[in-house]
């Protein structure tokens, strides 16, 4: 699984918060949480020396051990009269030697003071004090290897402040998650891919690439001069994947089946495509094991990529983390949902898709969907990408929890697919207008927008719940949440009918509005100890609309929606929509009314535009992208 930070309590005397001490896990950890009268052993001296983070909490006596020891770390102890006292933060002091947030959720933090602190070298700082001045906080790196350490000099009082300062102090001072190409964890790639490497798999890919040149959108090749050459190269990708077929036996009645459409496309001239019985026989959800992989070859459109419906072949690898088969197997499950990652792929998936949907293959007849996958690499390394730039250029200081979710790709894979579990699941649970999903229906842009976002919130409000359970990702799932769409989704992709954008706009917009999200002295703050609360207001508003709209014409539905919409999201003020009922045409068809909303109703506000112009590069470069590539 993803890499959460090994702390080992190395002293009993320590005075550990409610809830606050991690399980003492196997040697070496990552981090090592001491008293001030703490001595060192051989294992702990061992471990620092290994390059293990430091964390020293609570009142003296100060062993003149540890006092020794911290200095190393440009932290300098003046022991003096204990004290109890109020605690606050101190962030200001931090900037320069972290961008990170390391009193996120911090409030009201009380304890007994016995000591005052001074940062005694470069690379040191503060980032406590006491009403009265005293430093009692202070965060420093350790000179040649530039390992961490905190230290307070004050026993705190339990309670949520203290646990979430000693979690925040740990995953700061933990060793950054290194991976294969240094500074970011890129992976984790497969253990093995022989599939890729085999020269079939080549092969299949340089026909691939020359047929869909000569298919029209339908997936025909409409020519005649061109059908020959096409067929051959549709025998060769049957061939081809008669050969990889060893290496895939689980999907061994899929590959046959998918071999005799392929000749049967060939044979009978090459017109529209029907890979319905390959389809019906490709069934992923029952081999939901994790590192399992699959040769996928369809006649297909991706989304949010090509609306061609041309031959594509990808190699997908699933993600089914032991605590994700857990969550599924108990209150989220999810018999249809599919997580997986890219191994190598055609043209098609060379974009923005981050789906594979059988409901985009060509086919004679539609049968009954049991599956969907998503592929979290995508959407974990695309989202890597794009909010650390974001927060890079708005100066946003992220919680260390959040900080590392950026810097470990299996981790945000792994969080990815967690949300991605409860949202999908979402789409046909509450209390839902008909056909919530609106795949038949003709309706305002604003509504999707609406829908996207409920299974979001849906999927944030279970994760404050599971972070209370003790699911460790589940406060990461919360900043993917929040990152992802108020960042990536607000920008990305154009204005014409935007809902994923403009669910991010209503989102940022909201957390603005309840004054927990800041833009002060060009700089973005977030209060996160009053973020949970917030955003789950947000979500009981679309669910209270959703709940109410059994009970009203749809056209009344329409309109209430647009006024939760617009009352925090400013409309253009071109809208006929923003001049209220008596400007609407509402005595005619409902398609009138929904030609009546702006391809842009809600324009992007001047914050957007001006994030846009600075980090729109950066959008642009996460089409392609994968867990390898990040």
């Amino acid at each position: 699984m993803g890499r959460f930070p090994q702390v080992r309590w190395a002293a009993s005397a320590l005075t550990r918060t409610e809830g606050a001490a991690p399980l003492t896990l196997e040697e070496p950890p990552d981090v090592l949480v001491l008293s001030p009268g703490a001595s060192l052993g051989p294992q702990e001296a061992d471990a620092l020396a290994g390059g293990a983070g430091l964390v020293v909490v609570g009142a003296g006596p100060w062993a003149p051990e540890i006092v020794d020891l911290v200095a190393r770390y440009g932290v300098l102890v003046r022991p003096g009269a204990s004290e109890p006292t109020a605690i606050v933060p101190d962030r200001a002091s931090c900037t320069g030697v972290t961008r990170e947030d390391l009193v996120a959720r911090v409030v009201d933090l009380e304890g007994t003071v016995d000591a005052h602190l001074e940062a005694g070298a470069t690379g040191a700082a503060p980032f406590l004090r006491t009403p009265a001045g005293t430093v009692v906080g202070v965060v420093g790196a350790r000179a040649g290897d530039g390992a961490r350490a905190a230290v307070v000099a004050a026993d705190l009082r339990e309670g949520g402040s203290a646990r979430h300062l000693l979690h925040n102090l740990t995953t700061w001072c933990a060793p950054a998650a290194q991976g294969p190409t240094g500074d970011d964890a890129v992976g984790p790639r497969p253990t093995s891919a022989p599939a890729v490497e085999h020269p079939a798999w080549h092969d299949l890919k340089a026909a691939v690439a020359e047929l869909q040149p000569l298919q029209a959108q339908d997936g025909s090749v409409p020519v005649e001069g061109d059908r020959a050459r096409a067929a051959d190269l549709v025998r060769r990708v049957a061939d081809d994947v008669a050969a990889l077929s060893p290496l895939f036996p689980h999907d061994g009645t899929y590959l046959a089946a998918l071999g005799t459409d392929l000749r049967r496309w060939a044979d009978e001239g090459m017109g529209v495509p029907d890979f319905l019985d390959s389809l019906v026989a490709f069934q992923p959800q029952e081999q939901r094991v994790d590192g399992l992989q699959h040769l996928v070859v369809f006649p297909m459109y991706t989304q949010n990529g090509s609306r061609d419906r041309h031959l594509e072949a990808v190699v997908v690898e699933v993600i089914w983390p032991r605590f994700v088969a857990d969550l599924e197997a108990g209150d989220y499950s999810n018999r249809l949902f599919v997580p997986i990652r890219f191994v190598d792929f055609t043209a098609g998936y060379d974009t923005n898709s981050a789906v594979l949907f059988p409901e985009t293959v060509a086919m004679r007849s539609v049968p009954t969907f049991t599956w969907g996958a998503i592929f979290a690499d995508r959407e974990a390394a695309r989202f890597r990408r794009v909010v650390r730039a974001a927060a890079d250029t708005t100066g946003l200081s992220l919680p260390p929890d959040a900080a590392r979710l950026l810097a470990d790709q299996q981790l945000a894979e792994e969080t990815f697919v967690m949300w991605d579990l409860i949202h999908d699941r979402t789409h046909m649970r509450g209390d839902l207008p008909f056909d919530p999903f609106m795949i038949k229906q003709r309706m305002p842009f604003f509504l999707y927008a609406l829908e996207e976002l409920r299974c979001d919130l849906t999927a944030f409000r279970e994760a404050v719940a599971l972070e209370k359970a003790g699911v460790e990702h589940a406060r990461l799932v919360q900043y993917a949440v929040i990152f992802d769409r108020i960042f990536r989704f607000a920008i990305t992709g154009s204005r014409v009918r935007n809902y994923d954008g403009l669910g991010g706009q209503l989102l940022f917009a909201w957390l603005h509005q309840h004054h927990v999200l800041h833009w002060t002295d060009n700089r973005l703050s977030i209060d996160w100890a009053e973020v949970p609360e917030v955003v789950l207001a947000l979500g009981r508003q679309i669910e209270d609309l959703y709940w109410r709209s059994i009970d009203r014409p749809k056209i009344a539905h329409w309109l209430a929606a647009y006024e939760l919409v617009a009352t925090t999201v400013t409309p253009h003020p071109a809208s006929t929509w923003a001049k209220g009922p008596d400007a609407l045409p509402l005595t005619g068809p409902l398609k009138e009314m929904t030609d009546a909303v702006l391809p842009d109703e809600f324009p992007l506000s001047m914050f957007f535009e001006a994030l846009t112009r600075r980090i729109g590069d950066v959008v642009d470069s996460t089409a392609g992208i994968t867990g390898t590539t990040a």
